[in-house]
Formats: C-alpha cells, sequence, structure tokens
C-alpha cells in the first residue's frame, strides 16, 4: 500500500510542474516586458542576498555552548576575538620566555626548561633522599694483643650491620702468611650492639700460634663501610630501609603589570616600540626579581597590615644545599683548590658527574686565571638549556661555569653554587599567564593594560647533591 501511494504522489507532483511550466510559459508569450522587469527584479534580489550573506560572514558572533565553553558563529575565528574571548594566544609568552635572555637568569631557565610539577597548594611538600653514611672514626684504642675478635668502639655504630666488611684507613694489613704487609687492614663485623661492634680481621697479622690476629689501630682512624660477605647457607641478610626526608616551601606570586595609554599607542613614533616590546621588557625584569628569590629567598609568611592578607615568600636554594666549600679571598682559588672543590662537589653525594657551576664576578675570574694542566683542563663553550656555558672537566667529573650578575647584586662577588641539574625540581601553583584588564570600561585609566602572573617554587630533591661556594 505504501509504495503504491508514493508511487501516486510522485506522478501527481510531476503533473502539477508540467502544468505550472505551460502556464509560466503563455505568460511570458502574453506578457513579455512585464516577465522581464520580473527576471531583472529576481537578479537584483539575489545580488542583494549576496552582499548580505558576505557581511554577515565577516560579522562573525560568539555564543555560548552548552557547557560554559564558547563558540564563533557567522564567520570566521579572527585574533581580536581569540584576545577578547579566549586569551589563549598570549600563552605564547609561556613558550618564549624561556628565550628572552636567558643567560641572565640560569636558575630560572634550567628549572622551567626541566619541566614543572603543577602543585595543587601554594604550601609545597617534598621528599628528598641521601646515602647511608659510609665513613665514620674509632673512639677508643685496640691494642696489639694477639686476638682475632675484639669489640671495636666506634662513633656512628648504628652504620654498620653484621656481615658488614670494614677498611680501615692508615693500619697496614697483612699478606697470607701474615708477616708481609698488604694493603689496608679489612675487617668482618660479627656481631653489633648499642656501644660498638664485635670484628674479626680478615687480613690479620700472625701473632704466636694464631694466624689473622687484629693489630693496633690508634684512636681516631678512620673505617669505611664496605660491601658485606654471607656465608653459604646463608639466605636473609640485615636489613636495609631508607627513609625519604620530609621538606616544604612557599609557592610566592610574582606579578608584573604593563600600560600603555590610547594616545601613546596610536601617536607616530620614531623608534617602532610597541606594547610587545614592553611586554618583553616586564618579562626580563620580572625574571630577574624571580631568580634572585629562587637563590636567596627567605620562607616566610607574614600579615599585610593594609592588605589584611598573609603573602607567602618562597624559599631559596642556596639555603637548601647540602654541602658548603669555603676558600679563602686572600689566597685565591689555584688548581689544588679547585680540584678540591671538585671533589667535595662530586664525591659522598652519588650525585651526576656534570654540574652547573653558578657564581658571582670575583669567583669566575680566580677560575678563570687558573692554568689548565691535563689534570684539570677547561673544554669548549657547551651550549644546554639555551646557556652558553664554559666547561671545566676533571678526574672528579665537569662543571658548567656561568657568571650570575645577580651575586654581585647581592653583595657576593666571591660566592656561588653548584647545582646538579637532574636533582632541581619547579613547582607551579599558577603557570606563567597573562590576563588582560578592561580599565577603560571600569572607568580607572584610558590605557591598555596586561598583568603578568606565575606562583612558584624552587627545590633541590637531593640537597648532598648540591653545594654552595663562600669566600671568607
Amino acid at each position: 500500500m505504501t509504495n503504491k501511494n508514493n508511487r501516486s504522489n510522485a506522478s501527481t507532483s510531476k503533473s502539477f510542474i508540467a502544468k505550472m511550466a505551460i502556464t509560466v510559459a503563455e505568460f511570458i508569450e502574453k506578457h513579455p516586458f512585464l516577465a522581464l522587469a520580473a527576471i531583472l527584479a529576481l537578479v537584483g534580489l539575489l545580488a542583494w542576498l549576496d552582499d548580505s550573506c558576505s557581511a554577515a560572514s565577516l560579522a562573525s558572533a560568539v555564543i555560548a555552548g552548552t557547557d560554559g565553553g564558547k563558540h564563533v558563529v557567522g564567520g570566521p575565528i579572527t585574533t581580536d576575538i581569540v584576545r577578547k574571548e579566549g586569551d589563549f594566544l598570549l600563552n605564547e609568552i609561556d613558550s618564549r620566555i624561556v628565550k628572552i635572555r636567558p643567560m641572565a637568569t640560569p636558575i630560572d631557565q634550567i628549572s622551567r626548561l626541566a619541566g614543572a610539577k603543577h602543585a595543587g597548594s601554594m604550601i609545597v611538600d617534598y621528599y628528598s633522599v641521601d646515602t647511608k653514611p659510609t665513613v665514620t672514626k674509632v673512639t677508643g684504642a685496640v691494642a696489639d694483643m694477639g686476638s682475632n675478635a675484639v669489640s671495636l668502639n666506634v662513633k656512628n655504630p648504628e652504620i654498620f650491620e653484621v656481615s658488614d666488611t670494614i677498611l680501615v684507613k692508615g693500619v697496614s694489613g697483612y699478606d697470607s702468611d701474615g708477616v708481609t704487609t698488604h694493603g689496608d687492614l679489612v675487617l668482618y663485623v660479627f656481631e653489633k650492639s648499642s656501644t660498638g661492634i664485635k670484628v674479626l680481621a680478615v687480613n690479620g697479622k700472625k701473632s704466636g700460634n694464631l694466624d689473622s690476629c687484629i693489630p693496633a689501630i690508634p684512636e681516631g682512624a678512620e673505617i669505611v663501610r664496605m660491601g658485606r660477605a654471607a656465608t653459604e647457607l646463608d639466605v636473609q641478610s640485615p636489613q636495609f630501609e631508607s627513609l625519604p626526608v620530609k621538606s616544604q616551601n612557599f609557592c610566592q606570586i610574582f606579578k608584573m603589570q604593563i600600560e600603555q595609554s590610547t594616545f601613546q599607542r596610536i601617536a607616530n613614533k620614531e623608534v617602532d616600540w610597541g606594547f610587545s616590546d614592553q611586554e618583553e621588557a616586564a618579562i626580563y625584569d620580572m625574571r630577574l626579581g624571580m631568580e634572585k628569590n629562587f637563590l636567596f629567598g627567605a620562607k616566610r609568611r607574614i600579615l599585610d597590615p593594609n592588605k589584611k592578607e598573609d603573602v607567602l615568600f618562597t624559599g631559596g636554594i642556596w639555603w637548601q644545599a647540602g654541602k658548603e666549600y669555603s676558600y679563602a679571598k686572600e689566597d685565591g682559588l689555584t688548581q689544588a683548590s679547585l680540584i678540591n672543590m671538585m671533589k667535595e662537589a662530586f664525591t659522598g653525594n652519588a650525585g651526576n658527574k656534570r654540574k652547573v657551576l653558578i657564581g658571582g664576578s670575583e669567583l669566575i675570574e680566580l677560575l678563570s686565571n687558573i692554568e689548565t694542566t691535563k689534570v684539570l683542563s677547561a673544554g669548549e663553550n657547551i651550549v644546554k638549556w639555551g646557556i652558553d656555558f664554559t666547561e671545566i672537566r676533571s678526574k672528579f667529573g665537569k662543571f658548567y661555569v656561568l657568571l650570575s650578575e645577580i651575586f654581585d647584586e647581592c653583595g657576593m662577588p666571591g660566592c656561588g653554587i653548584v647545582i646538579d641539574p637532574e636533582y632541581i625540581q619547579k613547582y607551579s601553583h599558577i603557570p606563567f599567564g597573562t590576563q588582560s584588564l578592561n580599565l577603560k570600561d571600569a572607568g580607572i585609566r584610558n590605557t591598555d593594560a596586561l598583568v603578568l602572573t606565575e606562583a612558584s617554587c624552587v627545590t633541590l630533591r637531593y640537597p648532598k647533591a648540591h653545594m654552595r661556594i663562600t669566600a671568607y
């Protein structure tokens, strides 16, 4: 039945169209001038509609979406619409901020390119883990009593466990004959108490009929914890646990506002200096201020008496560094002292063998005056993180050296800091961004205004991998 109805409707439509065509043809034949006028009117109407549609296509509009979004209708999306409605084009600043004079702000540059973690709060809690101590000293002398087992009183007995082996620095060990000295004395821990450890000699001396006896060990002798030695039937070993240490830092809200009056913007100028140039200069000044806070800031919370609000201040990494090296200004730096500095920076922390040394002008001058040898050499310039470093190499590791005038400005031209770039972390509660202020509509000022904002802090996740360099 449905197919028959469809065929019937189709034939009816065709019949109607045929009749209309005959009627139109008859009208044109009888009234040619009226028909021509109607055709011209129709062409004009179509042209007007085309112009109207073209104008409408340029008159873009923004409408609200179903879930708070925004949609452009009636035309293409334009830069003006984006800046007015979305403001996301200005996020380009965040990607190009690292290109604005990066050598002036190395801490901010390295931490920013290393990747900032989002912080859900202005207060950042983070954890760091260091290494278990390996060196301590003997607190009570051991006499040569012809015994292969003695109680050894040490400064930090808690760092040793049963089955540890110990190297006694400066005390001779013996060959298998027990008479010929060979290397340093090695001990084996077979029992532990709260006051000390009981040890056996591994390469001790022969005393009468006893082999491998422990020779005299002076008070103050340094002993080094080495690896563990198990027996064939041992299945278990003393446990090893490492607990991270909790630290805290505050994110500081950094702000910078740029304004340009409407008349200044439209005025003719001898120099092409526009709003974007002011923006770049403001970013540079803002980064310089942030760099000083990231280095030497004091972690505090105070109340602003006028605003009646708390202000958070971030703590600088200068105070977070777990090691310190000091040198005398009068003596300066020699090749030997620089090697000693590098030894201190690269040993005892399990850090990387490539670290960044940022220092003031006096420290960089002293480093530049040191003659290089086969043991200590100055390599070519290295470009990393967009910064041009000078490389210093030794058997301990490599320094990427850079002058920072911030140390000079803060009264520390002879000081510096060694950082391990693998263990520096930036936290951002509010990533670097911009906000346009409509001061005209608010009736405040006839200016274009833009506010740059970032709430962030920098932390050292492994303090012993970083070192302060101070001069006295």
